[in-house]
């Protein structure tokens, strides 16, 4: 059995190690869960992840309770099926859906889950995030899965809800080291439906695309969607599209609204955000550096960085611990390097 120091890294570490003893059949013991959080221990959205994960391959869990800063997991084969998932909260269904994603590389069978939560809150990427960035850039690299929204869910209610289906995959060598020209940004503004009057939707996205324009970038799509929802809720999505002269990468953007922000200056912060990684190296934006390192170390393969993160060093250091050579090379660009 792994014996985990949790105390170095957050939600993150903790979600990449049950990933990854799913896929292995390795069972571990993670301490200090979140230990340097000023709420440590396992939150309801972490609860979630790993129960859904202990679902998908009937692991034993031990210690899996709120606050709990221990926790041991044994797991069994993967295996496909249907069941769901309840954060409980407004806490991040995302984040859930991160944590299954690689076991597509054990699937014999199809896997189906739905999970209840948050589909747009703080400090995780947003499902428009999800489903036009990440997935997309993922299936380029063989994975096999989709996501199908139902009802959104902004804190403090959640009430979102989203089911995710995984296909058994095989995944291929990654190459994303050159990021090559930007061909065009795409624009997804949404808000839920009570403030549809004060057309917050879009106002953020007319300010996001005329400061875009004005700075030389082509928009290649608009959309702008009001959602019914338990909580008030906004969310802004750029995501930018580059081609090379073998290769194509996504990187997204996204921010949430904030009471008493007006829409234009959420618009700002996002285009903002783009125009900083534009002006960078980096092929893969800084949600996906550190959510990739698993996929990389399954696969093998490089990945150009922005810039280096606790959530990456501490993600090195946990696939080390199952027998995972990922390395990064701090050069210009900083490259994730898995051979």
């Amino acid at each position: 059995m792994h014996s985990l120091d949790g105390s170095s890294g957050g939600g993150q570490l903790l979600r990449s190690a049950v990933s990854l003893s799913a896929l292995s059949g390795e069972p571990f013991r993670m301490t200090g869960i979140r230990a340097g959080r000023s709420n440590p221990g396992l939150r309801a959205q972490h609860l979630a992840a790993v129960r859904a994960v202990a679902r998908a391959c009937n692991a034993e869990l031990y210690g899996d309770a709120v606050g709990s800063e221990m926790l041991t997991f044994r797991p069994k084969p993967v295996e496909g099926g249907r069941f769901e998932i309840d954060v409980g909260t407004a806490g991040s269904m995302t984040l859930v859906f991160d944590a299954l994603l690689p076991l597509a590389a054990s699937l014999d069978t199809p896997l189906t889950v739905t999970v209840t939560g948050g589909t747009d809150v703080r400090w995780s990427p947003t499902i428009d995030y999800f489903r036009e960035v990440k997935l997309p850039l993922c299936r380029r690299f063989g994975l096999q899965a989709g996501v199908d929204v139902r009802r959104t869910g902004y804190y403090p209610a959640g009430g979102g809800e989203a089911t995710l289906w995984l296909a058994p995959s095989s995944f291929l060598r990654i190459d994303l080291t050159d990021r090559g020209s930007l061909a065009g940004v795409r624009l997804y503004s949404k808000a839920s439906s009570s403030l549809a009057e004060q057309n917050v939707a879009e106002r953020q996205l007319e300010t996001a695309r005329h400061r875009l324009e004005s700075a030389g970038h082509s928009v290649l799509e608009r959309r702008t969607t009001y959602a019914r929802s338990n909580s008030n809720g906004t969310s802004l999505l750029v995501r930018a599209e580059y081609d090379s002269s073998d290769n194509f990468s996504i990187a997204g953007f996204d921010e949430l609204g904030e009471r008493g922000v007006p829409a234009e200056d959420i618009a700002k912060r996002v285009v903002s955000a783009f125009s900083a990684f534009h002006d960078g190296q980096g092929v893969v934006d800084e949600h996906l550096a550190d959510q990739l390192i698993i996929f990389l170390a399954l696969a093998g393969g490089r990945a150009a960085i922005p810039e280096t993160t606790a959530h990456v060093e501490t993600s090195i250091e946990l696939l080390s611990a199952f027998g995972y050579d990922v390395s990064l090379v701090r050069g210009t660009p900083l490259t994730l390097v898995a051979e």
